[in-house]
């Protein structure tokens, strides 16, 4: 395998982390198990995690996405002339045995086919030589004309084949590159995208301008995969009787490709010196402009585009940043689509401090130390609808100083509580600033969203360029769940504003089967479990209508062998909720979830205990090959490798304790009282009163 330059292989071993020790001894601060039943479960998965860690003090856990990250590296490694003869060969085998039976490739693990992520794979392997005479090509060639042919590709798909020559650049959605200067009052400008987007798209801009096309042998094309000649497509983005802002938004892209010519070259060229200086401020830093894959490929595409070679330092710190994502393991490689070492970290400090390891453990204090010192202060993109609004948060990735997220910051607020951070003074001043950062990223609707502040402009999502439906960063109820924990946990109660405002959204939010809908983690389990733990650290009466609804909920989809699963297909049909083989991490939500709304002694988490213990596979934790983890509903899916690690180990180590009539970690955070830790800056004053 190889890791990041930034990153220590697992060093400290069991004996450095415990000491003399030994692992079924771990002294815990208090029972956190019932009976002898699930005893040796806990002991071993705590101790197994507790392996885990590094030796700087964080977890990180693998971060697997489909095929698309993979094909697109190889794509990319072709047009910038660095192609490692083999790595190809091991990403292409790990493509090949993601192949499914019918000849496509899926978008998660039990998924049915994509067109695009099937095109993508197919032009890898052809670029990697693969004969498109074997039956594995052959069949995926028939899949694909089958279903329309690769002109039904998304857009992000169609971008690459334009770049590689295989369809006019005319097919693609018109992003001239003055979008820019377009000023914030626009109905579209760069400020009512999300940060991702933003990231995304600048660069895109740059070859959107330059439209490079890399020849290949014809020999290495894919026009065999078009039911329509590609050379002939025109207007791939056709007008849909009855969706009137969307066929609005299709004859305005076809009248802007028409006015692009007109453009005078000086503006054209000060436009793209412009976007040149934009992507270049955000990728100052070593983790690639916004720590993830897309981005990084396309600025390093574009620079490469714009005459600048490995000595640029920028160039030189974007491939590297791409690189760091690779995984080399074996026979095969693929590569991840970011980072996750914060996530990870307060997720496992989380279940190891519920789970009985006390706050003054090595591994705890560690942890500690690492995520201070990865804590965010400077500015971002998130300060343009807050302006004076101090930083404070924390990232995904070990690297993007530009965009905290929400997410991230309450979950590593609240591990550090349990951790007992709290109670040495010299770290007040850092959890204050993540606190009032949090609050300062309140929608105007009560809720949350991930990286900016009212980014709410779905309507954006009918544009040809978004047809991925993911252009925004709106509030959703998984998030607001864990900003309602996060100030619960701090003292705060149902009568502070932002709580209360928030406590409005979700029961705006709840759907009409009694669940939540989880933007960032599969599907409704998810947002369902995140929304319980929240009123139940709130102190709100679990027997509420709207609170028993989404537990009788959660206790009518348990599947017969005790535990929980919903599919990523939730989101193409929310009929489905609940549905899915069960899996050890969303089984662990939702007994966190059942457990919240005071049912620890029923049944069904009973059975759902039995399930994590009956599926437990010793010192290799619990298998989880489904994909739980959400990027983009309806595009793209995760599967956190770490999910199977820290959830169980966190739903036992509570069960653990309110069997035995024992406080969680967090009711002993709580019932200490308000945690005081200074005056909130005036800005958030004036915006929670």
């Amino acid at each position: 395998m190889k890791a990041s330059d930034t990153v220590l292989q697992p060093e400290l071993r069991l004996q450095e982390l415990l000491g003399s020790t030994e692992l079924e001894t771990l002294e815990v601060r208090a029972p956190a198990a019932h009976g002898d039943r699930i005893s040796p479960t806990l002991a071993t998965s705590r101790a197994e995690l507790i392996q885990r860690q590094y030796a700087d003090g964080f977890w990180r856990f693998d971060l697997e996405a489909d095929t698309t990250i993979p094909a697109e590296y190889m794509l990319l490694q072709h047009f910038m002339g660095t192609v490692d003869a083999g790595r190809e060969s091991r990403l292409a085998q790990y493509i090949r045995r993601r192949q499914l039976p019918d000849g496509s490739w899926a978008l998660y693990e039990g998924g049915p086919g994509n067109i695009s992520a099937t095109v993508k794979a197919y032009f890898a392997l052809k670029l990697a030589e693969e004969d498109p005479a074997t039956p594995l090509m052959k069949s995926a060639r028939n899949w694909v004309l089958t279903h329309g042919g690769a002109e039904r590709s998304n857009v992000f798909t169609r971008i690459t084949l334009a770049i590689f020559g295989q369809v006019p650049w005319r097919t693609v959605p018109a992003m001239p590159t003055e979008i820019i200067w377009l000023p914030r009052w626009f109905f579209f400008n760069l400020n009512r995208v999300s940060y991702w987007s933003r990231c995304v798209i600048v660069p895109l801009l740059i070859l959107f301008a330059r439209r490079p096309v890399l020849a290949l042998h014809p020999q290495q094309g894919i026009s065999e995969l078009f039911v329509t000649p590609p050379e002939t497509l025109v207007h791939i983005d056709r007008l849909v009787p009855g969706i009137r802002l969307k066929n609005a938004f299709i004859v305005l892209d076809r009248a802007i490709k028409k006015l692009q010519p007109l453009i005078p070259h000086w503006v054209r060229l000060r436009s793209v010196r412009r976007c040149e200086e934009w992507m270049r401020e955000h990728m100052r830093g070593e983790g690639g402009i916004g720590g993830i894959y897309p981005a990084m490929a396309n600025a390093v595409m574009a620079l490469r585009e714009l005459g600048y070679d490995e000595s640029d330092p920028d160039m030189a710190r974007g491939i590297k940043a791409i690189d760091n994502l690779v995984l080399d393991e074996g026979s095969e490689s693929f590569v991840q689509p970011c980072l996750s070492p914060i996530w990870d970290t307060c997720l496992s400090i989380s279940a190891l401090t519920e789970s009985g390891v006390p706050h003054d453990h090595p591994a705890t204090e560690a942890a500690v130390r690492w995520l201070f010192e990865k804590q965010v202060f400077t500015s971002g993109d998130w300060e343009v609808n807050a302006p004076g609004l101090e930083g404070g948060g924390w990232a995904f990735q070990f690297e993007n100083a530009l965009y905290p997220d929400v997410d991230d910051t309450s979950m590593v607020v609240m591990a550090l509580l349990r951790a007992r951070a709290h109670l040495d003074p010299k770290w007040h001043a850092n959890i204050a600033r993540a606190v009032n950062w949090v609050l300062g990223m309140q929608n105007s609707n009560g809720g949350w969203g991930a990286f900016d502040i009212d980014n709410s402009h779905e309507y954006l999502n009918n544009i040809p360029f978004a047809d991925h439906g993911a252009l925004v960063d709106p509030s959703t109820a998984d998030l607001t769940g864990r900003c309602i924990e996060m100030l619960a946990m701090l003292g705060y109660d149902r009568a502070f504003p932002p709580i209360a405002r928030a406590l409005e959204f979700l029961r705006r939010d709840q759907r009409d089967f009694g669940g939540w809908y989880g933007r960032w983690g599969v599907n409704y389990v998810y947002g369902t479990w995140a929304v319980l733990v929240g009123l139940d650290a709130l102190g709100e009466d679990p027997h509420q209508p709207y609170i028993r609804r989404a537990v009788e909920w959660l206790k009518s989809i348990q599947n017969s062998d005790g535990g929980w699963g919903e599919s990523c297909n939730t989101y193409d049909d929310p009929a489905l909720h609940g549905r899915g083989e069960s899996t050890p991490s969303q089984t662990a939500w939702a007994l966190l979830g059942l457990m919240a709304g005071g049912e620890v002694h029923s049944e069904t988490v009973e059975r759902g205990i039995h399930f994590l213990i009956r599926n437990f596979e010793g010192l290799n934790g619990w298998k989880e090959t489904a994909y739980t983890g959400t990027g983009f509903p309806r595009v793209f899916y995760l599967r956190y490798h770490g999910y199977s690690h820290y959830f169980p180990v966190w739903a036992l180590g509570v069960y653990g304790r309110l069997k035995l009539g024992l406080p969680t970690c967090q009711d002993e955070i709580r019932a200490g009282g308000f945690i005081d830790l200074g005056r909130l800056p005036a800005l958030i004053q004036s915006r929670i009163h």
